[in-house]
C-alpha cells in the first residue's frame, strides 16, 4: 500500500489556538525578546530568563489545546488502513491527542508536554513542573539531581536528535505520497525533506496559506484553510482517487 508521509508545521495547529511563531502575527514578530526565552545559551546562563520562560509556559496555549479537524483527518487516514507516518515540526502533541499512535509520529523539535533535566536527563511532565511553578518555585530544579530543568523541546542553539532526523529521512525516502502542511518549508533541515521526497519518486502535495520554495516541485498546491483543505485531500488519498 501507498506510504503517506505528512510533514506538519505550525499552520496545522493554529485552529487549535496555538499561534504561529514566525507568521505576520507570530510571537517572534510581536516580541523579538521572547526568542531569548527559548534560546539554549540565554536560558542556561540567566536565572531571570528561566523564570520568564516558565511564566510564558504557564500562560501558553499548548497544554490546553485540543486537536482540530486537520489533526483528526490525519488520524482518520491512518485508521482507514493507509500506512501513515507524520514528521512534525510542532511540539504540541496534537497528532497523538487526535488518536495517531505515538510510534507513527516523529517530533523533530521535541515535545512541550515534558521537561528534561540538562544534567541527568531525567524526564517528567510539563504539567507537574508547572504545578511547582504555580506553588511558588520560580525556577524549579530537577527533583532527582538538582540540575536545571528545561522544556523537552529543541531550543534555538540545540541540535536536533540525530536518530529522529535519520528516521525522518528514511520515511521521506520511502514515501510514495508526501504532504507538506502548514509549513513554510524554509526552516532546515525539515525544509529539505520535500525535495528529497520528490527526488526519490514521491508525489508532493503542499497545503499552506502562503507560497513555499518547493511549490514548483508539487503535483498540487492547495491554498485553502487547512482545517478544510487537508481533510478533503486526505479523503481523496484514502479513497484511492486520482489526487
Amino acid at each position: 500500500m501507498t506510504l503517506v508521509a505528512i510533514l506538519s508545521g505550525a499552520g496545522i495547529s493554529t485552529d487549535s489556538g496555538i499561534p504561529d511563531y514566525r507568521g505576520p502575527q507570530g510571537l517572534w514578530r510581536k516580541d523579538p525578546e521572547a526568542e531569548k526565552l527559548v534560546t539554549y545559551d540565554f536560558y542556561m546562563a540567566d536565572p531571570e530568563i528561566r523564570r520568564r520562560s516558565w511564566q510564558m509556559r504557564r500562560s501558553g496555549a499548548i497544554l490546553d489545546a485540543r486537536p482540530n479537524a486537520a489533526h483528526r483527518a490525519v488520524a482518520a487516514l491512518e485508521r482507514s488502513g493507509t500506512p501513515v507516518r507524520v514528521i512534525t515540526q510542532n511540539v504540541d502533541g496534537l497528532h497523538q491527542a487526535a488518536g495517531l499512535p505515538a510510534r507513527k509520529v516523529l517530533e523533530l523539535h521535541g515535545t512541550a508536554r515534558e521537561v528534561v533535566c540538562t544534567r541527568c536527563h531525567a524526564r517528567t511532565s510539563m504539567a507537574r513542573a508547572l504545578a511547582r511553578v504555580e506553588a511558588g518555585e520560580a525556577d524549579p530544579p530537577c527533583a532527582a539531581c538538582g540540575g536545571i530543568l528545561k522544556s523537552a523541546t529543541v531550543m534555538f542553539g540545540e541540535r536536533l536528535d540525530s536518530r529522529v532526523l535519520a528516521d525522518a529521512m528514511a520515511i521521506t525516502k520511502a514515501s510514495e505520497v508526501f504532504v507538506a502542511v502548514g509549513t513554510t518549508l524554509q526552516v532546515q533541515p525539515a525544509a529539505s525533506l520535500a525535495g528529497i521526497a520528490v527526488e526519490h519518486g514521491a508525489r508532493l502535495f503542499v497545503v499552506n496559506a502562503e507560497p513555499t520554495p518547493h511549490d514548483a516541485l508539487a503535483e498540487e498546491t492547495i491554498r485553502g484553510p487547512i482545517g478544510t483543505a487537508l481533510p478533503a485531500l486526505l479523503e481523496r488519498i484514502a479513497g484511492g482517487a486520482s489526487v
